[in-house]
């Protein structure tokens, strides 16, 4: 039995074709679109933009986005050429399979749970923050002891400090709902997805067009801050360093790609919905970022896990905080919706493979959707949405997507080496340059965030690698197909 043993693409091709046996077809171009604008706009842009300028790159976190977004490029036209030829669920951990073996394969599965699952845990997170602040505005206070974990401090809008608290009960109920429709079905969870879409990219013009007349130009001055002679904080590494913590906000087309065995024609809706999705958000970005940080000093947001609303409330429109606090949470909720659905769609193809129980591949009989791996993720993104603080769920999650990046991009360059002429309807260009240069700017990223990320993937990396040779190893159907 080879660890390295590659799984044909006529393998592929055909679990792709017998997909009506198992999960539906029910996803056009124009609604994987909006599954990538769902989950690229959201934490990145209403959270982590504040904790980025204030923290790493200040007015220049509008570079910060673009430098992630030069990164997401290069790996998206790989996404795009893979997801084309391979319209099977389970994004790259199912590209890995087909270039670079099983064992690497196995590794990217497992990767894509922090990308997947923690991101999730990590929107959970500043959904509640956002969430109590729109009950403080109508007098309700929760018990302290259950908004926040027991491991952060956290700061209400009307200047309450709470040291620490028992569970993040708010983060774990909207876990759950989701997840729950999830198992509803996925055109269901589509359908609300696209409403939720509408609205949220409504709220972020509004938010650029209404506040681009109260910009106070002294805000960007200095546009790069002095590095302060701390690697990442400030100066060009801070722009780096940005770049990393918001990078994860940016998988949306990633997630897109998870649902290739669902897409009505995923040859040409994939590519449409990945490099789409990512175009608009973009601009989203920059245009959100400029004006924010144009409206209030950019160390003012130091700490801030709500910092569009303190923006926003400087503009004079009172009246629209409450419809922009209610957006958010919507934009937040199509994000987890996204991921939570990615995360099963890859746990259910590698379980298809053997490689993880049959229980993670079980299909609802009426809904027809992996209902028991939507369950488990339940309970499993709800325990860190419940109990691990926002930051250390953030970066945990950076440098996990930008690994699965990295070797996307170099699964291009092995699939054009292995098969040259296998049918692509669509092609990355300038081949090898683009895989290179996604390569090297992702690794560039990954090196800018801090040590205890590493330390954090390092371990979460080897349990993978013990579980695989424990269990996945000795079931996988590729390397025992008599089983």
């Amino acid at each position: 039995m080879s660890i390295w043993k590659t799984k044909p693409l006529s393998v592929l091709l055909n679990e792709a074709s017998e997909s009506e046996k198992g999960l539906k077809r029910t996803l056009s171009s124009r609604s994987l679109v909006a599954l990538g604008v769902g989950a690229i706009i959201g934490a990145g842009l209403f959270s982590l933009t504040g904790i980025a300028a204030a923290e790493h790159a200040g007015p220049a976190v509008t570079l910060s986005f673009i430098l992630a977004a030069v990164g997401c490029a290069f790996a998206g036209l790989c996404y795009a050429e893979f997801a084309s030829m391979i319209p099977v669920a389970g994004s790259a951990y199912t590209y890995s399979y087909a270039t670079m073996g099983e064992f690497m394969a196995w590794i990217i599965g497992w990767d894509l749970v922090l990308e997947y699952a923690l991101g999730a845990a990590t929107v959970g997170v500043s959904w509640s923050r956002y969430l109590l602040e729109l009950l403080n505005k109508y007098g309700i206070h929760l018990n302290p002891k259950f908004i926040c974990s027991p491991w952060e401090t956290l700061t209400l809008g009307d200047g309450t400090v709470i040291e620490g608290g028992y569970i993040n009960l708010p983060a774990i109920l909207i876990v759950s709902a989701l997840s729950l429709l999830l198992i509803r079905g996925t055109k269901e969870s589509a359908s609300i997805n696209n409403i939720l879409v509408v609205v949220k990219v409504i709220v972020v013009i509004m938010f650029i067009v209404l506040g681009w007349d109260y910009i106070d130009p002294a805000n960007y001055s200095p546009y790069i801050p002095e590095n302060i002679g701390v690697k990442g904080q400030f100066g060009w590494s801070g722009i780096a360093a940005g770049a990393g913590t918001v990078f994860f906000a940016f998988i949306g087309f990633d997630a897109v790609s998870t649902a290739a065995q669902e897409a009505k024609n995923p040859q040409k809706g994939m590519p449409i919905g990945i490099l789409g999705s990512l175009v608009i958000c973009t601009i989203l970005y920059v245009l959100f970022a400029h004006v924010m940080t144009g409206l209030v000093p950019y160390y003012e947001f130091a700490g801030d896990a709500k910092p569009a609303a303190t923006a926003f409330a400087v503009t004079g429109y009172t009246f629209l905080q409450t419809g922009l606090i209610v957006a958010i949470l919507a934009g937040y909720t199509s994000v987890m919706l996204v991921m939570l659905m990615g995360q099963s769609r890859v746990f259910y193809t590698m379980s298809k493979d053997g490689l993880l129980p049959a229980f993670f591949s079980d299909i609802h009989s009426k809904f027809r959707t992996p209902w028991k791996t939507n369950l488990f993720f339940m309970v499993f993104v709800s325990l860190f949405a419940g109990f691990v603080p926002v930051s250390d769920l953030g970066h945990m999650v950076s440098i996990g997507t930008l690994l699965a990046f990295v070797l996307v991009c170099i699964g291009v360059l092995v699939m054009r080496k292995k098969m040259p002429d296998a049918p692509r309807s669509f092609k990355t260009p300038f081949v090898p340059y683009v895989p290179i240069a996604g390569v090297l700017v992702c690794s560039y990223l990954m090196y800018s965030l801090p040590y205890e990320s590493w330390i954090r993937l390092i371990i979460w990396m080897a349990l993978g690698v013990a579980l695989y040779f424990v269990y996945g190893k000795k079931n996988s159907k590729l390397n025992n197909p008599d089983k």
